[in-house]
């Protein structure tokens, strides 16, 4: 068993010292509980705010934030996973990189060991409403899985995670434990309260879903960040306020859940492609 940590906390647009503050000290108060890991929500070093950070954010500056990310894991002895822009740099089937590309970014998140080295990166896939579709790329990239603490791990982000197929491509590739930063607004409560839940279920799986709350930008954010086991239980969950969350997540009772009901493995994928585009 691994115990995790979830931060839900209010980002300050733009101001990278004050959210690293935030970060640093929710990753000293987690170390001291134990905790092997610090998730934090979608965009939170920057601020969710997609048309701002397209305009005012200088590409310059991530390695930076990105260094000071790594040195907050390393001095405290934690995983960290944290998500900012990233240059978009998928090419075209024939091989020429897309017109305007190098004006326009990916949503990433990355995962860091407790010595801030990197693990994993994910690019988002779904990208949601008419300010992250001007402000980003939408990538295209599966989502990877690495063993982080013996236990199999994969990342998607924020809306990623309402699309089961994004959920069960992870889980098909072995993935035991999902960590999805989010940025959701108020108004969709049935999110972490119901889908999230479904998801770590359908797949069988842990999910934690971290999310930002109180207002950014012209944002407000709903709170509600949740950790979720193999079974559809609720491990952990969040109100509207700044707080801490810890659950402990494992292998065992995803072997368990996935013996009981082998979803994954008498699943038909060819056949329901075929459904899919059936006349």
């Amino acid at each position: 068993m691994m115990l995790l940590s979830v931060l839900q906390a209010n980002a300050s647009v733009l101001d990278v010292d004050a959210n690293l503050r935030t970060i640093d000290d929710a990753a000293q108060r987690a170390a001291r509980a134990g905790a092997s890991l610090l998730l934090t929500p979608e965009l939170f070093p920057v601020g969710y705010a997609p048309l701002r950070i397209h305009a005012e954010l200088a590409p310059q500056i991530l390695p930076a934030i990105r260094q000071r990310l790594a040195d907050i894991a390393r001095t405290h002895g934690i995983g960290l996973v944290y998500s900012l822009p990233a240059p978009a740099r998928e090419m075209h089937d024939d091989g020429a990189q897309p017109t305007g590309v190098e004006e326009r970014w990916h949503i990433s998140a990355t995962l860091l060991d407790a010595t801030g080295a990197e693990l994993l990166t994910y690019n988002k896939v779904h990208l949601f409403g008419p300010e992250e579709h001007k402000a980003f790329v939408g990538a295209q990239a599966p989502p990877a899985v690495v063993v982080f603490n013996g236990i199999r791990t994969s990342m998607l982000i924020c809306y990623d995670v309402e699309f089961p197929e994004a959920v069960r491509a992870a889980a098909s590739r072995g993935a035991e434990l999902l960590l999805v930063p989010t940025a959701l607004s108020s108004g969709f409560d049935n999110v972490p309260q119901v889908l999230i839940r479904a998801r770590a279920l359908e797949s069988q799986l842990n999910v934690a879903y971290a999310n930002h709350c109180g207002h950014e930008d012209i944002y407000n954010f709903l709170g509600g960040s949740v950790v979720a086991g193999p079974d559809g239980s609720l491990l952990a969950a969040a109100g509207e306020s700044a707080s801490l969350l810890f659950a402990e997540v494992g292998t065992d009772t995803v072997k368990a859940a996935r013996a009981e009901v082998p979803y994954l493995k008498e699943r038909r994928p060819d056949l329901y492609a075929k459904w899919e585009y059936a006349d």
